[in-house]
């Protein structure tokens, strides 16, 4: 048996991080002596991290099969659980499957078994049906928040999952919010809570900014400039909301990516990368940002529009003033609008007159190689390095996918460097660099 503590201490070494936090030593115990747990934990607290470490060690490197079953509710969140595990280097395999990429793909990567399989529960469903793995060897599920699954129309595709699932001994669910109620085809009788949810809630600044007109685009702009160059994520309800202030933002030069479900699985992935890397620190979005994406922490969130609902507030707020660090959340109303009742007094701010913010001194470029090339983000910095003749404060943020990989780079660089690492070899792979 592994000394799972060493490995622990190799794991955390791997992913940069010095020791566990409180909710995540909890969460390893009780996950290793409990069959049943419920882990509510705010947004940006380490979740996934938490519920893969005791799993990895209970895994059985001598089983082909898959042994863990992961279920979430959007890409993205399965995407991100992928990239957790493979950066934790256990020597188990990691797929995810989702809608938006061919099944042909998901039939490849399946064809080696993963012990872990990530996915969302109309693709994972699909895959039972046509009976793709074994569902024998599945002794771990882990429903990663479940409350949003249910609430976007997953609940039939869960059902019909857990009741495919013979052999599972262990199950595992996650949310951000106190209200989520456990469905009964789950078949948890008597869990194990966690519960880290009114832990730093004190942290998060709550203001009103007043909007003279209704479409409160102009006010949007002054708010911006009088919060300055900082990154956040501005909240709408619609798609069409989203569209008429990308092209105000675009007219006044502010820079910003949009996010909403209805984009192309590329387009929203591209969105995400620009602005982790700092492209754009503007990210106009619908509630499908609120949660469970992989997203630095940011200094405030704007609600353009107030959600119906509480807890989708509570989910945007959690974007800011996370791990016991401060934020804001604006509001942003015109003059006669009745805010919804979960909206206690709120603290009105006034705007001060100033400048644009500056605009991001970053690019992202796009690489046409990946995982599946053998190619890792030291071959990248390599490259940039010693070929693309960059210095090491100017090679930023390297992602990387199964087929491509992005870089960001400073915007003065980006013609010198596509020239010099252009249609240049990364390990056995000809590869092209351009602008995203």
């Amino acid at each position: 048996m592994l000394d799972t503590r060493k490995n622990q201490q190799r794991i955390l070494e791997k992913l940069g991080i010095e020791k566990l936090n409180p909710m995540q030593e909890e969460t390893h115990k009780t996950i290793q002596s409990s069959s049943e747990v419920v882990l509510l934990s705010p947004t940006g607290t380490g979740k996934t991290l938490a519920f893969l470490l005791p799993i990895i060690e209970m895994l059985n490197a001598e089983n082909p099969e898959v042994q863990v079953l992961i279920l979430a509710p959007s890409r993205e969140l399965a995407m991100q659980i992928e990239q957790v595990a493979r950066e934790m280097g256990s020597g188990f395999k990691t797929n995810a499957v989702y809608g938006g990429r061919p099944f042909n793909q998901d039939k490849i990567d399946l064809k080696h078994r993963p012990a872990i399989l990530v996915g969302t529960p109309g693709r994972i469903a699909d895959h039972l049906r046509r009976g793709t793995f074994s569902t024998k060897s599945i002794k771990t599920l882990v429903l990663d928040e479940f409350d949003k699954s249910l609430e976007i129309g997953f609940e039939e595709e869960m059902s019909e999952i857990t009741w495919a699932l013979e052999a599972v001994e262990k199950k595992i669910l996650t949310s951000a919010t106190q209200r989520a109620k456990i469905p009964k085809f789950v078949g948890i009788k008597n869990p194990k809570k966690i519960n880290y949810l009114k832990e730093g809630e004190s942290q998060l600044q709550l203001k009103t900014v007043v909007a003279p007109d209704k479409d409160k685009l102009e006010t949007l702009v002054d708010l911006l400039c009088h919060i300055g160059a900082e990154p956040g994520i501005i909240f709408c309800n619609l798609k069409d909301s989203i569209d008429e202030i990308s092209d105000y933002l675009y007219d006044k030069r502010i820079s910003h990516g949009c996010f909403y479900g209805g984009m192309e699985q590329m387009d929203r992935e591209r969105a995400l990368v620009k602005f982790r890397n700092g492209t754009h620190q503007l990210l106009l979005a619908t509630d499908l940002a609120a949660r469970g994406i992989d997203i630095p922490e940011m200094k405030f969130i704007i609600h353009f529009h107030l959600p119906l609902k509480e807890h989708e507030f509570i989910h945007r707020n959690g974007r800011t003033a996370r791990m016991n660090s401060d934020g804001t959340a604006y509001i942003l109303k015109y003059e006669n609008e009745v805010l919804p009742e979960y909206v206690k007094e709120v603290e009105v701010e006034e705007l001060s007159k100033s400048p644009l913010p500056a605009p991001s001194l970053w690019e992202t470029l796009y690489i046409s190689g990946g995982r599946r090339d053998k190619i890792s983000k030291g071959d990248i910095a390599g490259l940039f390095f010693k070929q693309g003749k960059l210095k090491s404060d100017e090679l930023g943020v390297i992602e990387i996918q199964p087929d491509h990989a992005f870089v960001s780079v400073p915007k003065t660089k980006v013609d010198s460097v596509i020239k010099l690492v252009n249609n240049t070899k990364l390990k056995t792979k000809k590869v092209r660099i351009s602008v995203l």
